[in-house]
């Protein structure tokens, strides 16, 4: 009756707690109250059945082979014991997998619910539900903390860390994102500090434009960040034939409208920019928009959203891939900050970046006039990939001293800041130390002399620097990785010249990529992979 079937759906499920103590696991044993042969974990085997064991069927006992980290029960047989004893020991075992979960914070999740069956009464509530080409299948109430927060804890700041998604007063700040197919789906959540970029097809119609939430400025702004309110930094407005337009005002809340059988003020595009201190705080966002227009004959538009983070009283640094490195752009560069090894708490002033203007590795810059005193300060970046060679003439007088020389062509050749380390992702963050690949310095002597000086001086002559570089990852799109970068100056002999007599040497600067990818064995076959990105909540419930 509808009546039953009703109390049935009301009445609340409670799943069977999960077990997750593997100390406790034993999937060998079989008999009830016996012991199974070689069954290390049995607790119903004696001493005196161990003693009896070859070898221990089942040698580890984990739980879910998904997570990230957990406990990992070893057991094994002391052959040399008389008689023979059995050895457990409980481990902590790291999962190499890249996609692993970090934490089951869904509790839900830990056991299977019965899905809700269609019937006359609820039929329309579930096509209205799944019927779309996407659906999110995130709970009503998914907060950061299984607790329940309370309404007077909005308001207090909240330190975050790398990749935890940002919290907002109702819920996470979305940046929309294609998940099955392109259209967009709001419940990918952003990770604080992961700077993403998503583009989407979201359906749309002019009369009912004004109905559809995700295509008004509203929509992405009308939640704060805790206590941090959405600012709106610029607004573009964009025509039908593509032309754009930044307003003047971006104080005006531009909601859309219907106006001539078109539909105005649509968002096309949005880019959240977020400010946030060294300890995680976030302590300011903003938002840019571009707003469009559609007419009758649209169906769809496609949106662009994009998030970056910026922390406080620093300038952006710009990328050089995502993650490999990308042939023509620069090879970023960095310092070690002093009194390193440093604690975990500090992760983000791990690496702080060198003086030129965008934290990369530099050489020479070759001047028209080849003149290595008028060329002292000129620089110009390494690009991945490139391999380069520039240099200059001095010309050197019987009145030049050894020592002044000597530090002047080391700056020119090195620069007055020349870097520790060297990023082996073109998108290393500076509080991923391991991602920073030390310089190796080495230093060689020509056999030349060049009569100048009473007694031999050794002058810098040329700076050859040799990147090595690897395929990494996948072998449908390998990613370019640096391991390892080598600087080696080279100086010669300098003596003593006749009084009024000038002589000139070349000084030189080169760069050298080599590509040390193993090549594929022969008859070797590559596991199968599939060349596509994975949505950031691909893991929901799970982190």
């Amino acid at each position: 009756p509808p009546e039953t079937r009703a109390a049935a759906r009301a009445r609340p499920r409670s799943g069977p707690a999960p077990v997750t103590d593997v100390a406790k696991l034993c999937v060998c044993d079989l008999l009830v109250a016996q012991c199974d042969v070689n069954c290390c974990c049995d607790p119903d085997c004696s001493a005196a059945d161990v003693s009896l064991f070859t070898t221990c069927s089942v040698p580890i006992v984990t739980g879910d082979s998904r997570l990230c980290s957990q406990k990992a029960a070893i057991y094994s047989l002391d052959v040399e014991a008389n008689p023979p004893e059995r050895i457990f020991k409980l481990i902590d075992q790291v999962n190499p997998s890249v996609f692993c979960i970090h934490a089951t914070n869904y509790k839900q999740a830990l056991s299977f619910s019965s899905p809700e069956m269609p019937t006359s009464e609820n039929f329309d509530q579930l096509l209205k539900q799944f019927g779309s080409a996407s659906f999110s299948a995130e709970p009503d109430s998914w907060n950061m903390n299984t607790d329940a927060q309370n309404p007077s804890d909005v308001n207090e700041t909240y330190s975050y860390e790398y990749g935890v998604p940002i919290q907002t007063v109702d819920a996470f700040l979305r940046l929309p994102s294609p998940v099955v197919s392109s259209w967009c789906s709001d419940a990918n959540p952003a990770g604080f500090l992961v700077n993403q970029a998503t583009k989407c097809i979201r359906s749309v119609s002019v009369e009912k434009c004004g109905n559809i939430q995700a295509v008004s400025m509203l929509f992405y702004i009308n939640s704060s960040i805790l206590a941090v309110n959405i600012t709106v930094q610029s607004i573009v407005v964009q025509s039908l034939n593509g032309m754009r337009n930044l307003l003047n005002g971006s104080d005006v809340l531009r909601l859309p409208m219907i106006l001539d059988e078109l539909c105005i003020n649509i968002v096309l595009g949005v880019s959240y920019h977020i400010t946030y201190t060294d300890t995680g705080e976030i302590i300011e966002a903003a938002a840019s928009f571009v707003l469009g227009a559609i007419n009758k004959e649209a169906l769809s538009i496609q949106q662009s959203f994009e998030i970056s983070f910026t922390q406080v009283n620093t300038k952006p640094v710009p990328l050089s891939g995502n993650p490999g490195y990308v042939v023509g752009l620069p090879v970023r560069a960095g310092f070690r900050p002093q009194g390193y090894p440093f604690p975990v708490e500090i992760l983000f002033a791990a690496l702080v970046l060198n003086t030129n203007k965008y934290s990369q590795l530099t050489i020479l810059q070759s001047t028209s006039n080849q003149d290595c005193l008028a060329a002292q300060g000129a620089r110009t970046p390494i690009l991945f990939g490139y391999n380069m060679i520039s240099g200059c003439k001095l010309r050197i007088t019987a009145a030049m001293k050894c020592q002044p020389l000597t530090q002047t062509l080391l700056d020119l050749l090195k620069g007055q800041s020349f870097p520790e380390y060297v990023a082996s992702f073109g998108n290393s963050q500076a509080q991923d130390v391991l991602d920073w690949v030390p310089i190796t310095h080495l230093h060689t002597s020509e056999q030349r002399i060049y009569n100048t000086f009473q007694s031999s001086c050794q002058i810098p002559v040329s700076l050859e620097i040799e990147v090595k570089w690897t395929k990494y990852g996948s072998l449908v799109n390998p990613q370019a990785r640096i391991v390892n970068v080598t600087a080696t100056i080279t100086t010669t002999t300098l003596k003593q010249l006749p009084s009024g007599r000038e002589r000139t040497i070349p000084i030189t600067s080169s760069v050298v990529f080599t590509d040390i990818s193993s090549p594929a064995e022969p008859g070797y076959k590559a596991w199968p992979t599939i060349n596509a990105k994975l949505p950031f909540d691909f893991f929901f419930p799970f982190v």
